[in-house]
């Protein structure tokens, strides 16, 4: 059983996601807006569902204004679905999207990937070059210094280094890492790329190359565990 936080303006989708998850035995909370949402409460929960488009405050901000003290996975369920609003929710740290409207085995199968990948324990340490990956502690460093991801761009990260070398497709990388298929969520994969590519580059590192035409690779330079 996981608790879950479900914050939308909308009582019918409330109440569809409160039904259709507490059935599978989760928890469910639900807020009509951010303002019902103390701090202590969405810390409480081990997933957050977040609408985007609320009144007063919408949940791009929302998500600013928490994200650097809540670590969960957070989801945004919206019909707000265009790439550059994509890009925008992913690059401040949301893990996923599920668009509006939305099948019910969808969102459970969207929230249990999410929550068994929470559940995903290492014990080892990976090493890159300058880099350094502490799996327990689910943190990289390039050098002594620590690499501010999101939990999805580590995620990512830590898959591609895991299997260096080996190429894989955006719906493979997206399988292995979240638990599901479909092409609709390639965009989800591109995006994180380009976030992680942007945080390594300002430390002079390159290693995630692109294999036109079927996906991407982590270059295989002087890996180590």
């Amino acid at each position: 059983m996981a608790r879950i936080l479900t914050i939308d303006d909308d009582p019918q989708i409330l109440d569809l996601i409160k039904t259709a998850l507490e059935r599978q035995g989760h928890q469910v909370e639900t807020a009509a807006n951010t303002s019902e949402v103390t701090l202590e409460k969405a810390k409480f929960a081990d997933l957050i569902l977040l609408d985007v488009m609320m009144p007063n405050e919408d949940g791009f901000s929302y998500l600013e204004r928490i994200r650097q003290q809540i670590d969960v996975p957070i989801l945004f369920v919206t019909a707000k679905t265009a790439e550059q609003d994509l890009i925008h929710g992913l690059g401040i740290g949301a893990d996923d999207y599920i668009e509006k409207p939305f099948s019910i085995g969808e969102l459970r199968a969207r929230v249990a990937s999410h929550l068994r990948r929470e559940k995903r324990e290492h014990h080892h340490v990976l090493r890159s070059d300058e880099l350094t990956v502490d799996l327990e502690a689910k943190q990289f460093y390039f050098q002594s210094e620590a690499i501010v991801f999101t939990k999805s761009e580590y995620a990512i990260s830590v898959y591609l280094l895991e299997h260096a070398g080996q190429v894989f497709s955006k719906v493979q990388i997206y399988e292995a890492v979240f638990g599901l298929d479909g092409t609709s969520d390639e965009t989800v994969i591109v995006e994180h790329i380009k976030n992680i590519r942007n945080k390594l580059k300002q430390y002079q590192l390159t290693p995630i190359e692109t294999v036109w035409g079927i996906g991407y690779k982590w270059q295989k330079n002087n890996l180590s565990v």
